[in-house]
């Protein structure tokens, strides 16, 4: 397929907090260098969007140093902290990580631009990594078992991500609106983006070209504490 371009890439710093538009980012076998690499901890697991939308509100970036920052608070700081416990709850902490189960499936999310379209909302409620221009409404259904060559970087696609409340939220506001997960649901079979990995490190770059290539075989481990992977960081 001719003329398909990375047109937005995003970051997460903490899970579940809104996200960074980059121009630039380095794929690591991690997925994007500094993504999720601090989320919010409950007693007894992971307080994500699902149940504390108005984390989802939060602002985070990352720093010069490369630590995230949060709503313009180094993330270890007190500062930062009162701010998760506003939105999050009383018993929310911030927890660094690196395990492969912070990503829900795997470490990259890949969105296209005519699903995008079709879904008529903001590509930010779907939370992608890397946003595709040029891919029609209703290619990306067969995409999975293909890998996007993007510069010297490569990414196998896995398959289509199954979506949850989250899509719901609106990332400015926080409001609810349920008629956007009726619309995935009713247009989409309940699945809108692509759940992908880094197969070959590499920079990507807005404005790049994608190039399909054939994908060796899928990582046989899906990560996640969404998933059932154990969660560490619960206090008993």
């Amino acid at each position: 397929m001719d003329g398909v371009l990375v047109s937005q890439l995003w970051r997460y710093p903490v899970k579940s907090l809104r996200g960074e538009p980059l121009e630039s980012a380095q794929l690591t076998p991690e997925g994007i260098s500094g993504d999720r690499v601090v989320h919010v901890a409950g007693r007894r697991g992971p307080l994500t969007g699902r149940t504390r939308s108005g984390l989802l509100t939060v602002p985070a970036r990352t720093g010069p140093d490369g630590a995230p920052w949060v709503d313009g608070h180094r993330w270890d700081s007190e500062q930062a902290a009162e701010v998760v416990r506003g939105r999050g709850g009383p018993e929310a902490r911030l927890v660094a990580d690196s395990s492969p189960e912070r990503f829900d499936i795997l470490n990259l999310l890949v969105a296209t631009d005519g699903a995008v379209e079709r879904f008529g909302y903001d590509a930010r409620r779907l939370r992608p990594n890397i946003v595709l221009s040029g891919v029609p409404a209703d290619l990306e259904p067969s995409l999975p078992g293909q890998a996007l060559a993007i510069g010297d970087a490569l990414i196998g696609v896995h398959s289509v991500r199954q979506r949850c409340v989250v899509t719901t939220i609106d990332p400015d506001t926080g409001e609810q609106d349920l008629d956007v997960f009726r619309r995935i649901r009713d247009d989409f079979g309940g699945e809108l983006a692509l759940n992908c990995w880094v197969l070959r490190p590499g920079a990507v770059h807005v404005g790049d070209r994608v190039a399909f290539v054939p994908a060796p075989e899928p990582p046989d481990r899906l990560g996640g504490w969404i998933v059932g992977a154990p969660y560490p960081h619960a206090s008993r």
